[in-house]
């Protein structure tokens, strides 16, 4: 390169970092012009986090430009590109300013002295602080907390609460949407037990059930009840079914594990004897058998190695040998009714309305044409009232999608657009979601009023459901207010389009309260942001409560398989490894929540190790070192050949 193209050269760089100074100076100019009016909202933020609040007004005025150009061109000299300025803005603004204006050689100055800005430790600091108020100690190792919802068991299975918080649980969370103040009194009492006999600290999560919105009842279905055996692959029995029969008059539970259960005559009961053969013809017209194998006083088992359908009424007959006795015979009482649910294709219609008769499905006439479209009701009837023509309406988790047609006075009328390819059956108490609608559903309904005051006195977290907008916030702290226990710490569940627009201000508005934090729900949140948005969304909502120094819990269908199951799907390790960029993750309950703990406490474990937040963290990489011996190995091969 010659003089001349070198002095050229260094021209276009000098120009290109005093435009990337000016550029960057303007940007700090309005964030600082845009905090000043916004100050008035610091006022009433508790001192605690007025710091955080103010950093949180800077990160989202940076945040309201795109910032990709300026970012490329900063990454390209080797500066900071502001991707990871969330807990520390302006400094991270002033920071590069500076080594720019060092670049430049100019004269030109920018104020430093005119804000008092969060440098990179004390946003670290701050966060750890407000982590340790909400969410209680870290455990050694492991700087992201566990919370575990408890199971009903929990109330009267003290071992299950000591092994939790033995794994690893540093949150019990109590849904108030399940079992009763007793209940929830006896997990508490048995978590404060575990506590002193572990030598741990846990804290006390109670999630107010809020107003789920959900379907109605369905008209029963039919009392049928099904009997069959366990078969190979090529159908050859491997093991009978086992029914077991009690009197009508008395009936007694099965003290093992059977099929199913069927009441008669206890007069007829009374002459069965191991060995005998009973008779019948099914509801299917079927001639089947069953032979007695265990006979007590509460009751008998009997086996069928046949498939067989069994309504009340069905005749038994007894047979002992080849010779029938004289009153030989009885019927098969009442049985349960079996769960109705509506059998819904795309392209159907379906009618939802106000009230909660039990609904049905569609009916059709002799040519298979629908002439009443199927009816379910919905719990919350006083959502008709924000609901238009042409919005969205998604059932049971996003399962089931549809299009509002027309909104009458006591119903609506839903085209049904998503569904499995060969239909989806939809049943009672299933979500409703309106992505589209916007609800003035207060965020606490009745119930939530009268949970309140146990929670207040119990809880060191109430977890507020379906926040959507700042008055539901101010609502709940001015509840709290009344309450003659603690003040406990807010949780906003964010589990609504409304409620994710709304972050900021419910947060600036919780930051009033001396703790506070964000739950990530995902599961409706999903459904009402769209499957395809919900990386994005929870993208955003961690940047936004890391620039309030705000903890954020991970929620909804984490390790679902495992807890339910007994093992995880590969999908759901990589989702729980993610995770680890909150400062807490959720797990909800099943029969294998024990596992689930232990292996989600090993994957966090592993994690930390790789990253904080955004930030990859440089450990010692296994693969660099496999990597050098190879090419050692290979050089000295090279040499003494």
């Amino acid at each position: 390169m010659t003089e001349e193209q070198n002095d050229e050269t260094k021209r276009l760089e000098h120009a290109d970092y005093e435009s990337m100074f000016h550029e960057l100076a303007a940007i700090r100019s309005g964030i600082l012009a845009e905090a000043a009016r916004s100050e008035s909202l610091l006022d009433e933020v508790y001192p605690g986090y007025r710091e955080s609040a103010r950093n949180l007004l800077h990160y989202l005025t940076l945040r309201h430009r795109d910032l990709r150009a300026l970012q490329q061109r900063l990454a390209a000299v080797g500066l900071s590109s502001l991707g990871r300025a969330e807990s520390h803005v302006m400094a991270t603004i002033d920071a590069v300013l500076c080594v720019l204006q060092q670049l430049i050689g100019s004269s030109v100055k920018f104020p430093t002295q005119d804000v008092d800005s969060i440098d990179y430790a004390t946003g670290e600091r701050l966060l750890v602080e407000h982590t340790e108020a909400l969410l209680g100690p870290s455990t050694s190792g492991r700087w992201v907390r566990i919370m575990v919802t408890m199971p009903s068991e929990a109330a009267d299975d003290y071992q299950l609460v000591y092994q939790l918080l033995q794994a690893g649980m540093e949150c019990m969370r109590i849904n108030c949407a399940h079992d009763d103040s007793a209940s929830w009194s006896r997990m508490i009492e048995h978590l404060q037990r575990a506590e002193r006999e572990l030598g741990k600290s846990c804290r006390v999560v109670m999630d107010l059930a809020g107003p789920k919105l959900r379907t109605g009842p369905l008209k029963p279905g039919p009392q049928v009840i099904k009997i069959r055996p366990r078969r190979d692959q090529y159908g050859r029995v491997t093991e009978a079914a086992c029914v077991w029969l009690s009197s009508v008059e008395n009936p007694r539970i099965s003290p093992k594990e059977v099929d199913a259960s069927l009441p008669v005559a206890a007069s007829w009961l009374k002459r069965l004897q191991q060995g005998d053969q009973i008779k019948l013809q099914d509801a299917r017209d079927s001639r089947r058998s069953f032979t007695v194998t265990e006979v007590s006083e509460d009751g008998c088992r009997v086996e069928a190695v046949q498939t067989t359908y069994l309504i009340p009424g069905t005749r038994l007959r007894h047979e002992r040998g080849m010779a029938p006795e004289e009153d030989c015979e009885t019927l098969v009482g009442e049985l349960p009714a079996r769960e109705n649910c509506l059998n819904l294709q795309r392209g159907d219609q379906l009618i939802v309305t106000r009230d909660l008769e039990p609904g049905g499905d569609a009916l059709r006439n002799e040519a298979g044409q629908v002439t009443t479209p199927a009816r379910i009701g919905c719990t919350i009837p006083e959502v008709f009232d924000d609901v238009h023509a042409g919005e969205s309406i998604w059932f049971d988790d996003g399962k089931i999608g549809g299009i509002v047609e027309q909104v009458e006075r006591m119903q609506a009328v839903v085209r049904i657009t998503q569904t499995r390819l060969q239909g989806s059956k939809l049943r009672p108490d299933k979500g409703i979601n309106l992505p589209e609608s916007k609800l003035s559903l207060a965020a606490l309904t009745e119930k939530d009023l009268e949970d309140l005051t146990f929670v207040a006195q119990h809880a060191d977290v109430v977890e507020l459901s379906f926040a959507n907008r700042g008055a539901d916030v101010e609502f709940l702290q001015a509840q709290l207010k009344q309450q003659a226990g603690r003040f406990p710490a807010i949780v906003l569940k964010i589990e609504t389009r409304s409620g994710f627009e709304n972050l900021p201000d419910m947060l600036l508005l919780a930051m009033r309260s001396s703790c506070c934090g964000v739950m990530i729900a995902r599961g409706d949140l999903a459904v009402e942001c769209g499957f395809e948005r919900m990386a994005e969304v929870q993208e955003e909502i961690l940047w936004i409560c890391e620039a309030a120094h705000v903890p954020v819990i991970w929620a909804t269908q984490v390790l679902e398989t495992l807890a339910k199951e007994g093992i995880p799907s590969r999908a759901e390790i990589t989702d729980a490894a993610m995770g680890h960029r909150a400062e807490c993750v959720m797990l909800n309950k099943g029969p294998h929540v024990l596992q689930a703990v232990k292996t989600l406490d090993d994957i966090l474990r592993r994690m930390q190790a790789h990253q904080t937040k955004k930030r990859a963290m440089l450990r010692e990489l296994r693969l660099s070192t496999h990597a050098v011996d190879l090419h050692v190995s290979r050089d000295m091969d090279s040499k003494s050949s």
